[in-house]
């Protein structure tokens, strides 16, 4: 068996099924990059310089914010290189480094999804005490300990991952160094990492889902219990921009990596994936600026200051 030294590069294919649309997929998928690294810079630098939006909720938005930069840097530029300039290869390191990066992005956003369904929960359900329990201290163990169950869930899969012995290929069938497309290319027995993987869905996605329900559930009875239709209007408002961002973060991460046989599968579904990774980031912050009369009022000053 060689072992996993001999691979000193991999070579990222990226689109070949679509030799017509290199050009095409360059320019969409650079205007999707720029406009989306240009909303999540503007969220944070809106929400740092405005201290009437220093309260928990943009807290953990300008954590989001940052997540979506981490995940768009650490896979669209070398996207972009492959489809104008045919770029194809990556550093074996580099491969490694690129596929824990976008774990750790996507591990890391559905728990702080789950810190950020809890602080709707306090703010809804016992808004008298929301900005006792909701203090800085405890906004920064909710914000970093997500960073920190991001950094180290994926960690053991991907640690066991560089070790693999890649003997019968060093081409990846796909954009970016996914790991299910990195463990198709291993002439040694995959099946723990098949494990590892779904064990690693269960407490990075699965259980945080339960959490958000579980949340939801109380503030769907609170603001039943609210007699005036337009109290019960404010505080589903208040609830609406995560509402939205969860069913799209989970409405498509279910639908791109947790079909059956998706490990398995010789023909990833790459385009569905790019679009995920490009147009998420974008959504992000275009679903909280338009529902937050907050941030655009920000915004409108923040613009007026300019001129």
């Amino acid at each position: 068996m060689v072992n996993h030294t001999s691979v000193a590069e991999f070579l990222i294919l990226g689109f070949p099924e679509f030799p017509d649309l290199q050009l095409p997929f360059f320019f969409l998928f650079s205007f999707l990059f720029l406009m989306a690294m240009l909303g999540n810079l503007l969220i944070i630098c809106i929400v740092c310089a405005d201290r009437h939006l220093h309260v928990p909720m943009y807290f953990f938005l300008t954590n989001l914010s940052a997540l979506d930069i981490c995940s768009l840097t650490t896979i669209v530029p070398k996207m972009l290189a492959i489809l104008l300039s045919k770029d194809y290869d990556i550093s074996f390191w580099g491969c490694i480094l690129q596929m824990y990066c976008y774990t750790i992005c996507v591990c890391t956003e559905f728990i702080l999804l789950s810190a950020m369904a809890y602080d709707r929960y306090i703010a809804i359900c016992n808004p008298l005490h929301y900005l006792n329990i909701m203090n800085k201290r405890a906004c920064v163990i909710l914000a970093g300990g997500s960073w920190i169950a991001g950094l180290l869930a994926p960690l053991p899969a991907n640690v066991i991952v560089s070790q693999f012995p890649f003997c019968d290929s060093n081409v990846i069938n796909h954009f970016f160094c996914e790991i299910a497309a990195l463990v198709k290319l291993s002439c040694s027995e995959t099946s723990i990492i098949q494990t590892m993987s779904y064990i690693e869905g269960l407490f990075v996605v699965f259980i945080p889902f339960l959490l958000i329900l579980t949340s939801y559930m109380f503030i769907i009875s609170s603001i039943l219990k609210i007699r005036s239709s337009k109290g019960k209007s404010k505080a589903f408002s208040t609830c609406s921009s995560h509402i939205t961002v969860i069913v799209l973060a989970y409405g498509t991460i279910i639908g791109v990596y947790m079909n059956p046989g998706a490990m398995d599968s010789a023909d990833p579904n790459k385009l569905p994936i790019a679009m995920y990774i490009v147009t998420l980031p974008l959504l992000n912050p275009l679903i909280y600026s338009l529902r937050s009369k907050e941030l655009k009022v920000a915004l409108k000053k923040a613009i007026m200051k300019t001129h």
